[in-house]
């Protein structure tokens, strides 16, 4: 959850929607985001809304953040109303590190959703975790609790790229903890990697790579490094300490992590994403990347439905306080345009592999679309059958191609 918000109209007092919103919710799938914005420590790279105990102070704890966060709920039970969404098909917990709250609370929250909405019968509900943050046994518990998913932030194997972004865990952790799912009985286990990490070798991506397949995970997401300003490690690149990454060392990273996970059997589905089968693929984030309807509950937390998008207030302390004096959390929110959500639309849609329907194209898109083929950025296959579908070429240029698709 990125600590910086865009501007937008007030939410009201109550957390109340337009009719428009309301008419159709969940019609294209229906998820839970949840927002723990807690830490050990913060990681040198990190702007996502998290805090530590020192950030706190006294002003907000983790010991009733379970509560606060069902007091939302609730209030977004109040504010659909007569229109609940037919079913929650996913729930995501996100952070910070939601795995520093007890798993009974993380298990009281998700039970919390089904007693509101309902889960549906095959919910995929997903907990981001650090590897250091869990045990054999809070994983059980989690997965009695009906967890389905972990994504374990590994980053790199590497001892030298962890120090680097100051990471906590060792570099054996993450493999460690993912074998601890399987035996927990998870049905899916991510590792997170971050490549491009100045000092970070070719040989020592290539080791993390090797560790992810070793550890039997059937999801994998890469990132390339981004240096965010406001962090301790832009900071010490302003400095000289470290240098900037490099966009050709990143492509490069990239190819072999594309070459490396096509051989163990995972196939990309976004452009940051592989997984060994469909039923592996994240479907929450899925959800966000076909435009359907979701509720953000936790500071900072953004939430969409019908075509509005709202966020809460960023500190735990204000959010709590907001609660519990009866108010929506909510600081801001947008109505989208038909023109930004078409534009959403093709910027998140053509990072699938499933790609773009043509037909979705304007007139100076589809002109677009037809000189990124000719560029070899768009698959001739994909094309053939009426879809804009990113070659691996297309993949490492993709921003460029939104942006020759947009008007």
């Amino acid at each position: 959850m990125p600590g910086v918000l865009p501007d937008g109209e007030t939410v009201p007092a109550d957390g109340s929607l337009p009719a428009t919103a309301l008419r159709a919710v969940g019609a294209r799938g229906f998820g839970v985001y949840v927002h723990v914005p807690f830490c050990a420590s913060r990681c040198g790279y990190c702007d996502f809304n998290t805090y530590t105990a020192a950030e706190l102070g006294g002003g907000a704890d983790r010991e009733s953040y379970a509560d606060t966060v069902l007091a939302e709920l609730a209030l977004a039970a109040r504010v659909l109303g007569d229109t609940p969404p037919p079913r929650v098909d996913t729930v995501f917990v996100g952070g910070g590190t939601p795995t520093l709250l007890p798993a009974d609370d993380l298990a009281r929250i998700l039970d919390g959703i089904d007693r509101t909405w309902g889960l549906a019968a095959d919910v995929e509900v997903t907990t981001e975790a650090n590897p250091e943050s869990v045990t054999p046994q809070s994983l059980r518990t989690l997965r009695a609790a009906g967890y389905t998913r972990i994504s374990l932030g590994m980053q790199s194997a590497a001892p030298g790229v962890l120090a680097i972004l100051d990471r906590r865990h060792s570099a054996g952790r993450a493999v460690a903890a993912a074998r601890e799912a399987r035996d927990a009985g998870f049905d899916h286990v991510n590792l997170d990697l971050i490549y491009g990490t100045p000092g970070e070798s070719a040989a020592d991506f290539a080791a993390s790579l090797d560790q992810v397949v070793a550890a039997g995970v059937d999801h994998v997401s890469a990132y390339a490094l981004i240096v965010e300003d406001g962090t301790r490690l832009a900071a010490r690149m302003r400095r000289g300490e470290l240098p900037y990454p490099s966009d050709d060392v990143a492509a490069d990273r990239y190819l072999a992590a594309e070459e490396a996970l096509g051989a163990a059997g995972f196939s990309w589905y976004e452009v940051s994403n592989w997984a060994r089968s469909e039923a592996a693929r994240c479907r929450h984030n899925l959800l966000y990347w076909t435009g359907a309807d979701w509720w953000g509950l936790g500071p900072g937390a953004h939430s969409h439905v019908g075509g509005v998008r709202w966020w809460n207030v960023k500190h735990p302390t204000a959010y709590a306080k907001r609660l519990a004096a009866g108010e929506s959390p909510g600081l801001a929110r947008e109505v989208l345009t038909a023109d930004e959500a078409y534009m959403e639309d093709v910027m998140l849609r053509l990072r699938l592999a499933s790609g773009l329907p043509l037909d979705a194209l304007t007139a100076a898109g589809r002109a677009g679309a037809d000189r990124a083929l000719a560029d070899g950025l768009l698959d001739p296959g994909g094309y053939a059958a009426g879809r804009a579908v990113l070659t691996l070429r297309g993949r490492l240029l993709a921003d460029a191609v939104v942006r020759d698709l947009l008007p």
